[in-house]
C-alpha cells in the first residue's frame, strides 16, 4: 500500500486550523477553507476554491478553480443551523461550480456522490441528493431537494424544478426544463420535457442483457402507448406490467418508481412515432 505524502498548501491558501486536511491533499494558490472542513486523502484544489460550512470531500476528489462548496442555502428560511454537504470519492468539480449545503426543512445534506462529474458553471442547490457516477454538463440548474439517480446524465442548460426525481441511469436533454419526475432509464427532450423513450446508449454501454432491454421495450411501450384509445388509465398499465414482467428487475424498478410518492407528479410521454423510441445519448 502506497503512503500518501503530507498535505501540500500553497503560501497564498487560507486554511483555518480547524480544518482537517488528509494526507496527499493539495491546495492550490487562494483557496479558503472554513473550520468545519474536512478533506480526506488525495483532495485537490486547483486555486481560488472555497469550501465552507460542514463540508466533507471524499478522497480522490478533484475541484477546479473559482468553485464554492457547502456556502449557506439560497432558502429565506434559512437561519445558520448547522447543516452539512458532502462529496463522494474521485469525484471531479469543474470551473464555476456551486454547491450549497443543506437545510433544517430538508434532509440537512446536500449529498453528491463518487465518481460524477459536474461540468463548469452548473449549480447544485440545498437537500439535493445526487448518486454515483452521475454527469452534469455546463450550465445545468436545479432547485432545492432535487434526487438524482445513479448513473444520470444531464445535459447542458437544463433546468430541474425543485423536489423532481430524476431516475438512475435516465437522461435529460439539452436545454430542457424539467418539472416533474423522469423514470428510471427514460430519456426526456424539449423545452417541457416531454417522455421519448429509454436511453438505450446507457443500457447497452452497462452490460445489460438483451433479452432484458427487448423486456424493458416492451414494457415501456405498454405504459407509453404511441396511441391512446382512452380505456386504460396509467394504473391499469402499472398493475399488467407489474404482472407481465415481475421477473425484470429494471422494469419493476420503473415500476415501483412510478408508484412512489412524488411532488412534483411524472414527465408525460410524447405520442411517438416507431423511430422517436431509440433516443440514445450520452
Amino acid at each position: 500500500m502506497t503512503t500518501q505524502p503530507p498535505p501540500s498548501l500553497h503560501p497564498t491558501a487560507i486554511v483555518d486550523p480547524l480544518a482537517q486536511i488528509g494526507p496527499g491533499c493539495v491546495i492550490g494558490p487562494w483557496c479558503l477553507i472554513g473550520p468545519d472542513v474536512v478533506l480526506h486523502e488525495g483532495v485537490k484544489l486547483h486555486s481560488h476554491v472555497v469550501l465552507d460550512g460542514q463540508t466533507t470531500l471524499a478522497s480522490g476528489v478533484e475541484v477546479y478553480p473559482f468553485v464554492t462548496i457547502g456556502m449557506a442555502p439560497q432558502d429565506l428560511k434559512y437561519r445558520n443551523e448547522p447543516t452539512r454537504c458532502e462529496i463522494g470519492e474521485r469525484t471531479v468539480i469543474r470551473e464555476h461550480v456551486t454547491i450549497h449545503r443543506g437545510t433544517a426543512q430538508g434532509h440537512g445534506l446536500t449529498r453528491v456522490g463518487a465518481h460524477c462529474l459536474i461540468m463548469c458553471n452548473a449549480h447544485v442547490a440545498h437537500d439535493c441528493e445526487i448518486g454515483d457516477g452521475v454527469i452534469i454538463v455546463n450550465n445545468v440548474v436545479m432547485g432545492g431537494h432535487v434526487e438524482i439517480g445513479d448513473g444520470a446524465r444531464i445535459m447542458g442548460a437544463a433546468a430541474l424544478h425543485q423536489f423532481v426525481r430524476i431516475g438512475r441511469g435516465a437522461l435529460v436533454g439539452g436545454v430542457c426544463g424539467v418539472e416533474a419526475d423522469v423514470i428510471p432509464y427514460g430519456s426526456v427532450l424539449g423545452n417541457r420535457a416531454r417522455l421519448v423513450g429509454l436511453h438505450w446508449i446507457w443500457l447497452k454501454r452497462q452490460g445489460v442483457p438483451a433479452e432484458e432491454v427487448q423486456a424493458m421495450r416492451r414494457a415501456f411501450r405498454h405504459l407509453y402507448p404511441r396511441r391512446s384509445d382512452g380505456r386504460y388509465v396509467l394504473e391499469d398499465r402499472l398493475a399488467e406490467v407489474r404482472r407481465d414482467f415481475a421477473d425484470h428487475p429494471r422494469v419493476m424498478e420503473i415500476v415501483a418508481f412510478m408508484e412512489a410518492p412524488s411532488r412534483r407528479g411524472l414527465v408525460r410521454g410524447a405520442h411517438l412515432s416507431s423511430g422517436a423510441v431509440e433516443t440514445e445519448g450520452a
